[in-house]
């Protein structure tokens, strides 16, 4: 195959991101929200790198018992009960600026026929079987359980702890038992199918541990799609949540897109639901016939007070009146600063007002409006043309330089907080430029030659910056973008313009503006 060849067949793939779906038993709050700000941002990356060529998807889980319960709470059929709520998911988005493809729903005709199309095809091939089951329930996690799995006699995950139910009833099963080596050799040659590392090790120790065959179906759910052939049982509601992947990008149809885009780049999950996606998922895929994708990402959890942030526990915080009162870009900036993604991350507001405050408003807000201020005061709002450089400028220069390559290796490892801290090191450096060089002495002075060199590499910097943000900050990354006087948006740009030298001495910049207002007070809500 020619270089050209493997380079057009590279070309044609596209960066493909999913967030897991969310269910809609309640509005969406800010845990919610930062798996889909986190793959917000890396596909907003690759969007830039590969000229566009990036597909970010998001939706919600809208079967089983939990949505049922939910809506009766409520005093509303099912289906009106969740349109509504999957309404509230698209504003709260749109809120953050999360620049999706595609909001897949499981009440989708295209997912309802995907799901059937699978259960009917591993029914042919055997690897779904009719059997009975006996055994635990958690109607809360929608979870069976075997009774070694059970914390004094209740749910074992951290988060529930609720009473289950003993179930003995006939149902479908899948095979997964038979797919455990297949699943053990894939980790061998694939070590980082699931990251953090310390998942892949525990991912890895379950399946040695052993698997047993999965329940697919429930008796008498009315809620749910029902098993081909077979209306007195519905479709377990983790295998048909799963397929969203699938049916989302034309797997019925088996499309261009579909083609395009499978298999996923990444899968962003909570590590709650990493099993799920890192044993199940896989071994659905291989009785499909189909490849695996390339990551598993468990990022930790949300916490306020040291509980899990979660809607049926009531440990949330509604996620409207946040953006409301500190912005969309404040609010990404701590959850994707405040620590390293996979890790858990306790919420509060005091952290993003000192986040707002102090890096966003000090040091980034503070750079822009006075270096700009400064060209409109000097050089009568024009970029200048800049002299010799002088070895500050070089360093300064050269530190910008290295953003691209360091921002990709850190979303590589999906190290937010990382790629964070590298471009706010050239803030930093940017505003230690601006005390040394002192500008409004060299004004003083009159010298010019010199003072003109200092605020071009500042306006190329910022420019620089801009561009860089541009995923994780797009609503201010697009305010600089025309601060500077730049055509179009800094969120449409590519990583092909976050090289040195772009900006045009003459420019005519626009009037600067604050781009953050400090909050004093807490603003605490109980």
């Amino acid at each position: 195959m020619t270089l050209f060849l493997q380079k057009i067949l590279c070309m044609s793939k596209s960066f493909y991101v999913t967030t897991p779906i969310y269910y809609p038993n309640g509005i969406p709050h800010v845990g919610t929200a930062y798996t889909t700000i986190a793959a917000d941002i890396l596909t907003r990356w690759h969007r830039m790198k590969d000229g566009g060529n990036a597909f970010l998807l998001t939706g919600t889980d809208e079967h089983g018992q939990k949505v049922e319960q939910a809506a009766v709470a409520k005093g509303m059929p099912v289906q009106a009960y969740v349109d509504e709520i999957a309404v509230t998911f698209k504003e709260a988005w749109e809120a953050l600026d999360i620049w999706y493809d595609d909001f897949i729903r499981t009440t989708e005709s295209r997912h309802v026929q995907t799901v059937l199309k699978f259960f009917r095809k591993l029914m042919d091939k055997r690897d779904i079987y009719k059997n009975y089951y006996e055994g635990w329930y958690c109607v809360s996690c929608e979870t069976f359980w075997m009774e070694s799995q059970l914390v004094d006699g209740k749910c074992p995950n951290s988060e529930c702890g609720r009473p289950v139910e003993w179930l003995k009833e006939e149902d479908y099963f899948f095979k997964l038992s038979t797919f455990q080596e297949r699943l053990l050799q894939h980790y061998e040659k694939n070590p980082g199918f699931v990251r953090p590392e310390s998942r892949m090790n525990e991912v890895t120790s379950f399946v040695k541990s052993g698997l047993q065959d999965v329940c697919v179906s429930r008796k008498g759910l009315g809620w749910g799609i029902p098993v081909p052939e077979d209306t007195e049982r519905s479709i377990y509601v983790w295998i048909d949540a799963l397929l969203n992947y699938l049916s989302a990008i034309g797997y019925l149809e088996d499309s261009p897109q579909f083609k395009k885009l499978w298999p996923a780049n990444v899968h962003l999950v909570g590590k709650d639901i990493l099993r799920f996606h890192a044993v199940i998922w896989p071994a659905m895929l291989m009785a499909l016939d189909l490849p695996l994708p390339k990551k598993v990402f468990a990022n930790g959890w949300l916490t306020m007070g040291g509980s899990k942030i979660s809607k049926s526990r009531g440990v949330h915080r509604n996620l409207m009146e946040l953006v409301t009162e500190y912005g969309p870009d404040p609010l990404r900036y701590f959850l994707m600063r405040e620590a390293s993604f996979g890790l858990d991350l306790d919420f509060s507001e005091e952290g993003i007002i000192r986040r707002l405050n102090t890096d966003l408003a000090n040091d980034l807000g503070n750079l822009v409006q006075r270096v700009l201020s400064m060209i409109h005061r000097y050089f009568n709002g024009k970029v200048p043309n800049p002299g010799t450089l002088e070895v500050g400028d070089t360093s300064l220069r050269q530190l910008a330089q290295k953003l691209p390559e360091a921002i990709d290796s850190q979303l590589e490892e999906l190290r937010f907080r990382e790629a964070l801290e590298a471009i706010f090191a050239v803030v930093v450096a940017s505003n230690k430029y601006v005390d040394e060089t002192a500008p409004w002495k060299l004004a003083k002075e009159k010298n010019e030659t010199r003072l003109a060199t200092v605020l071009y590499t500042l306006a190329e910097i910022i420019r620089m910056l801009a561009i860089a943000l541009a995923p994780f900050l797009p609503r201010s990354a697009d305010s600089i973008w025309k601060q500077l006087g730049r055509e179009g948006l800094a969120t449409r740009q590519t990583t092909e313009e976050l090289v040195w030298g772009r900006t045009q001495a003459g420019t005519a910049i626009g009037t600067p503006t604050a781009l953050f207002q400090k909050v004093e007070a807490p603003g605490i809500h109980s």
